[in-house]
């Protein structure tokens, strides 16, 4: 493949001789033009994001001074725990009897969104199974005579004793895949290490890919594994489920987030989701609990939305010029793992709708509304702690440093408002670090770059 590069345009095409790829925001491949634009950071495949991260961790490294030391956050509680979460995936396929429990407060994101697609797919396979047996039944029960009566009888007994055969090997950390009707996707590969098979490759290949198995000891081989596809939406249900209920019934809630709730009722409301009940928030929970309960289990993740590597980064954005802090505040949520940068996404997007509700206003019928005074630097107020901060303080710690606690607090929120403000700019990846992407992923793998490249053009018309 070669590579050409027309000066005075963006056109870049693709031959047959690889060269390193310049800088360009258009690409032609295969007589057909790309023009890269601005995406969401979700649209892009799970290979192309973690790509992203490294291109973004050396354009700090080069461009910004931050006065800090950088680096990528990776889930170490998580690797750290591995081995024995194999121990206990193990021990639950011995005791077949003892239910899997989704727990959803305390434990790391990631974990949080695996249970969450773990009892989701057990589920899933459950109603698959009992459609089954009932077809199964069903087909049978126009031949009445005693023969086929018995038959039916041993059939149901001999179903009823292979049905939890699927479940048996259900855990928490490795959940089954799902069929091929509930993939994510469209009609694409899956890895790099398909593109080496024939075309049938495309629908064959899919397999989930979840959080916990995104991560492996070489680069090369972690590559292999990574989709290339975009990911699903790492969103815990939880945070998803108290954000709508808030859009669509609280945003001309005067306090929201202030106001106090009930313990009683948000302890039993935990304690559902803990318990992996399928909670749906209706109209008659009160805003003020739901509220209460998204604040809780941001309060309780062992380590922040943004991340303890990352405190300090995020907090120096605000000694940069005013043009370059957004850019900054943008590379920085790059380097977040997918799991926190999809779920950062979704409570800022929740945060700005609220703040844009704040003031009164008028209705079409001349009626005034009230709005519900919360405006991005009081969400920032309330959320920010909880999202950003280097470790959770004793009362001791607070009152001898209290100055120095105060100034990192006025900066937490402003970082936070920001974000608030800014969020949807701040998860669009612009056309110059797609094209870095694609520099890199050509150097070593000119087939994905290809493939991608191809779905580019294909979404873009």
């Amino acid at each position: 493949m070669q590579v050409f590069l027309v000066h005075n345009s963006t056109f870049v095409s693709l031959t047959f001789m690889i060269k390193r790829l310049h800088y360009s925001t258009c690409i032609s491949m295969s007589g057909r033009s790309v023009r890269l634009k601005s995406v969401p950071v979700q649209s892009l495949s799970e290979l192309e994001r973690a790509r992203l991260q490294e291109v973004a961790f050396y354009q700090l490294q080069q461009d910004c001074d931050l006065g800090c030391q950088i680096t990528i956050p990776k889930d170490g509680q998580k690797r750290k725990k591995s081995l024995r979460k194999k121990l206990d995936s193990l021990g639950k396929e011995k005791n077949r009897d003892k239910e899997f429990v989704p727990q959803a407060f305390g434990i790391p994101l990631s974990q949080v969104i695996a249970n969450d697609r773990a009892y989701k797919l057990k589920q899933d396979s459950q109603r698959e199974e009992q459609k089954d047996v009932s077809d199964f039944v069903a087909s049978l029960l126009p031949f009445g005579t005693k023969r086929q009566n018995k038959e039916l009888s041993s059939s149901n007994s001999s179903l009823s004793s292979t049905s939890e055969t699927p479940n048996e090997s259900t855990s928490p950390n490795t959940p089954e895949p799902a069929p091929r009707a509930r993939r994510r996707g469209a009609m694409s590969v899956d890895s790099i290490t398909d593109l080496d098979d024939n075309q049938s490759r495309l629908l064959e290949a899919l397999q989930l890919s979840l959080p916990a198995e995104a991560q492996s000891k070489k680069e090369k081989a972690r590559d292999k594994k990574l989709s290339l596809n975009p990911i699903y939406r790492q969103v815990p249900r939880l945070v998803d489920s108290c954000c709508q209920h808030l859009e669509k019934h609280g945003l001309q809630t005067v306090g929201i987030f202030r106001v106090g709730s009930s313990k009683k009722r948000v302890r039993q409301l935990r304690e559902e989701f803990d318990r992996g009940v399928d909670v749906v928030l209706e109209e008659e929970h009160s805003i003020h609990d739901v509220a209460a309960l998204l604040k809780e289990f941001l309060r309780d993740m062992p380590d922040p939305l943004l991340t303890k590597e990352l405190y300090t980064a995020f907090i120096n954005t605000l000694l940069l010029e005013p043009d370059e802090q957004l850019s900054t505040l943008q590379l920085l949520i790059y380097l977040l793992p997918p799991c926190n940068c999809d779920t950062l996404h979704r409570l800022l997007q929740f945060l700005f709708t609220v703040a844009s509700h704040a003031e009164d206003s008028t209705a079409k019928d001349g009626q005034e509304i009230i709005g519900n005074k919360m405006t991005s630097l009081n969400l920032a107020t309330i959320f920010g702690p909880n999202l950003l901060h280097k470790q959770k303080s004793t009362d001791k710690e607070f009152t001898v440093q209290s100055s120095a606690r105060a100034e990192e607090s006025t900066a937490i929120i402003a970082v936070v408002q920001k974000m608030i403000e800014n969020y949807e700019t701040l998860f669009m990846v612009p056309p110059d670090l797609q094209n870095e992407v694609l520099i890199s992923l050509l150097e070593t793998d000119p087939d994905v770059v290809d493939y991608l490249l191809r779905r580019k053009a294909s979404q873009s018309s």
